[in-house]
């Protein structure tokens, strides 16, 4: 008779180590692999923070043009930020502006009313303009006057009117500046710079000339004194003319320093960096036509007395001859207006009238170099303490905040350069670099994590850490799929995995070769060992343990054992169904049980515990969540007699170097003696006597550590309610002394059949006879194989004279009726 065909897929024969497996000395290639990449991304960080350090330094050290440009980038900034101060009252702009330019209207409507607005019709103004201007302005008592203009060539309003000017100039010479430039000029040779000034009739004895360039820096922006210009132009120049430039500058000076001269100011310092005020307008300007106009000179200067003990400064802010340059506070996102070229110069002089010139804290680059590297150094170290990537990346956030902040305020206040904005692009780089190699090792690491996971993905608490991350919930599914189908014996066909712990996977199988493929419980043991003499050791351990689970299966409340096999060098356990709930989800915190419940419990756990004791078996894991109360009738069902463990622990311990003992068992449930690898029978009363403690406190074992003199629970204070004979027998059950606890289950139950709280018709139902094992569809699956799990999850290491130095030194005798666990070889 042909078998009916499924849909399911055809059987997957069991590889020779399921999905996952591996030998626990074997490490996979990738594995080293992958340890060797986290490696490298670790080391990766703090070799690119070194190298930027590196970079920074050796730019700094040389003096190379893109360090020029950031630092400048940040003076300006640093400007910027502070704003505009209010600049020194005796400097001010005669300007050159819109409105003075466009007075010919009103000349030409009234010639005779503003008659002395003629010489500025048209542009160029007449000279005899700025002769006015001079002889107003210096007999106001003034200090100077200087010309941000050039008059290289004679007047085109004829030498009439070169004389007039000229006139001026001689009769206060000591008082006045014109201005001269550095131009280029094309030649047949190529081009060349040349200096012009004034003509001749204009440079009377005693009147000084400055000239007006400036050097733009590697950020296109003004920010040295002229001085500066001459010394780049010389270093710069071709050696046929570099004699002639250095004769040329000794025997010039800015027109800046010239102002300063002979308004009889000493200008301390020119070293170095302008101190700039502000943007444009922030010296104040007077229209150039106020001094030609009488009403305006009489009314709005008050008759040339505004001027008294000022430097004024003459120079065109009309758009209309573009004398404009970018500077701090000009053409920038935060100043687009730019400044005329004469406000550049008012800075320039108030920075010298003022002292305010900034000047470099470390002249030297190599030693600014130095610093640089030193700190950079020191950097990197704070970087690199925080573990995280992000919190490097924020340290070096803060570092550069703070280091920006120190060099803003050495600037603005100490007008002292430092290195400020290469140092800061250096740890902003350093940090992002730990960022990145610290993202990249966390991924690796996320994936050598998912890998490790994926081979334990069926442990409970694997799959709890799985449902809490997104980024891992597919491993489940994928476990599943990889399982799924899986044919064990050529008869278990896996159907789900249920869970899994340290020494043991259960899956959910079907029994194909029985009709109607009856659902049973497959529990791998994971023993492996490549060591021949092991695995046959660990070969004859799995069968006396499959014996005694067949023998243990005969009472009517531990799973029945339906079948034993080996496979590919794994061992496997077939049992039955049990539907039902644990006991631990009964023992919940805060819920206290009734002395008669408790009692009953008691009573009902012992009779199983007394059987098993019969055939020779210590539990040692007896815990609620190896107890669970069956759908069935309501009665309590020991499971997971921890044969994985055993196992696994005697082959640990047949090893010759072995150095400590390992405690099967779940810390809070053993006592002393199992602790110490010595358990005895009646280490599962001690056991069964904290779960009672827990049913009447409604606390879990936790709660009431062992005194570490006594070894006792502290727990009585907690149980008000119980009498004072219940206090006592769960007293004698949890006592650390084996000598002194109750030595056998039986003795138990005779002890709680005295008590007067005894419900003797409760007893009368559990003890009743139970109907005969069988297997039963599985509605509760989750229970049992979340106790299987749980179970092989806690285990101690502890030295092995730990139990003779402690409790065995106590004991008086030993107790006759206790016989070796023979099921364990021990």
């Amino acid at each position: 008779m042909k078998r009916p065909s499924s849909s399911r897929s055809q059987p997957k024969s069991l590889p020779q180590t399921l999905p996952g497996r591996r030998s626990a000395s074997q490490s996979p290639p990738s594995e080293i692999s992958g340890l060797a990449g986290w490696f490298q991304l670790r080391t990766l960080g703090y070799t690119l923070t070194g190298l930027w350090a590196a970079i920074a330094a050796t730019a700094v050290a040389a003096d190379l043009g893109i360090v020029d440009l950031l630092e400048r980038q940040g003076q300006t900034l640093f400007f910027e930020m502070r704003g505009p101060v209010i600049p020194p009252s005796d400097v001010v702009i005669l300007a050159i502006d819109e409105a003075s330019l466009t007075q010919q209207q009103f000349y030409q409507a009234d010639p005779e009313r503003y008659s002395a607005l003629e010489p500025i019709q048209t542009w160029p103004w007449k000279r005899a303009a700025y002769a006015t201007a001079i002889n107003r302005i210096m007999d106001a008592g003034a200090r100077a006057i200087a010309f941000d203009i050039i008059f290289s060539t004679p007047s085109s309003y004829g030498p009439e009117d070169d004389a007039v000017f000229s006139e001026a100039l001689q009769n206060h010479a000591d008082r006045v500046v014109l201005a001269s430039q550095y131009t280029d000029v094309a030649t047949p040779q190529g081009v060349t710079t040349q200096y012009v000034q004034s003509i001749a009739d204009f440079q009377p004895s005693g009147l000084l000339t400055g000239f007006i360039n400036f050097y733009l820096e590697p950020d296109g922006r003004i920010h040295r004194f002229g001085e500066q210009f001459v010394t780049e132009l010389i270093r710069n120049a071709p050696p046929f003319q570099v004699e002639a430039y250095e004769l040329l500058s000794h025997n010039t000076q800015s027109f800046a320093v010239a102002t300063l001269d002979v308004s009889q100011h000493v200008a301390l310092s020119n070293s170095n960096s302008i101190f700039f005020y502000g943007p444009s307008q922030t010296f104040e300007q007077i229209p150039f036509w106020y001094v030609l106009d009488d009403d305006s000179w009489t009314n709005a200067l008050q008759s040339g007395a505004y001027f008294k003990d000022k430097i004024v400064v003459v120079g065109s802010v009309a758009a209309v001859h573009q004398d404009f340059h970018a500077a701090p506070f000009s053409k920038t996102w935060f100043y687009p207006q730019a400044m005329a070229g004469v406000e550049i110069q008012a800075n320039a002089i108030a920075t010298l009238l003022q002292n305010r010139s900034i000047t470099e804290a470390i002249p030297q680059a190599p030693v600014r170099g130095i610093l640089v590297l030193v700190l950079l150094i020191g950097a990197g170290w704070v970087i690199g303490r925080p573990r995280q990537a992000l919190n490097r990346w924020l340290v070096a956030m803060g570092l550069a905040i703070a280091w920006g902040g120190i060099g803003y305020v050495a600037f603005i206040h100490g007008r002292t350069i430092i290195p400020t904005t290469v140092p800061i692009v250096a740890i902003a780089l350093s940090g992002f670099s730990q960022l990145v190699t610290g993202v990249a090792k966390d991924q690796r690491s996320k994936q050598q994590l998912r890998e490790a996971l994926r081979r334990h993905v069926t442990s409970p608490v694997i799959q709890e850490i799985l449902n809490e991350q997104e980024g891992f919930q597919d491993l489940i599914q994928e476990r599943q799929k990889a399982l799924a189908g899986t044919l064990l014996s050529g008869r278990y066909q896996i159907v789900k995995v249920l869970g899994a712990g340290g020494f043991s996977e259960t899956y959910i199988a079907e029994d194909i070769l029985r009709p109607g493929k009856p659902r049973c419980v497959v529990k791998q043991l994971r023993v492996l060992r490549e060591n021949p003499k092991a695995h046959e050791f660990a070969h004859r351990l799995f069968t006396t343990e499959a014996e005694t689970l067949e023998r243990l299966g005969q009472h009517d409340r531990i799973p029945l054992l339906l079948a034993s096999f080996e496979e590919a060098q794994q061992f496997y356990l077939v049992q039955q169904f049990i539907s039902g709930h644990l006991l631990s989800h009964e023992l919940l915190p805060h819920r206290v049980f009734s002395e008669a419940d408790v009692i009953v419990m008691l009573y009902e756990i012992l009779q199983i515990l007394d059987f098993v004791h019969q055939h020779g078996i210590i539990h040692r894991d007896l815990k609620p969540a190896n107890l669970i109360r069956r759908d069935i009738d309501a009665r309590l069902v020991m499971i997971d007699f921890g044969v994985a463990k055993r196992i696994t622990t005697q082959l640990a311990n047949m090893e010759q170097d072995a150095k400590f003992t390992i405690a099967v068992g779940t810390p809070g449930y053993m006592p002393p003696e199992q602790l110490a690898g010595k358990p005895r029978y009646n280490s599962d009363i001690y056991a069964l006597g904290v779960i009672g403690i827990e049913a009447v406190t409604g606390q879990p074992a936790s709660a009431f550590p062992p005194d570490p003199e006594t070894g006792l629970m502290p727990w009585q204070s907690s149980a008000p309610q119980l009498t004072k004979e219940f206090t006592a027998l769960l007293a004698r059950m949890v006592e650390p002394d084996p000598t002194l606890r109750f030595s056998t289950a039986k003795a138990v139950q005779e002890t709680l059949q005295t008590l007067p709280t005894y419900p003797e018709e409760a007893i009368r139902f559990v003890t009743a006879q139970a109907p005969t094992p069988s297997t039963v569809p599985q509605d509760n699956l989750a229970s049992e194989a979340e106790a299987e799990a749980q179970a092989d999850v806690n285990t101690a290491a502890l030295p092995n004279d730990w139990y003779d130095t402690t409790i065995a030194s106590n004991e008086n005798a030993q107790i006759s009726d206790f016989s070796d666990d023979t099921a364990f070889l021990e």
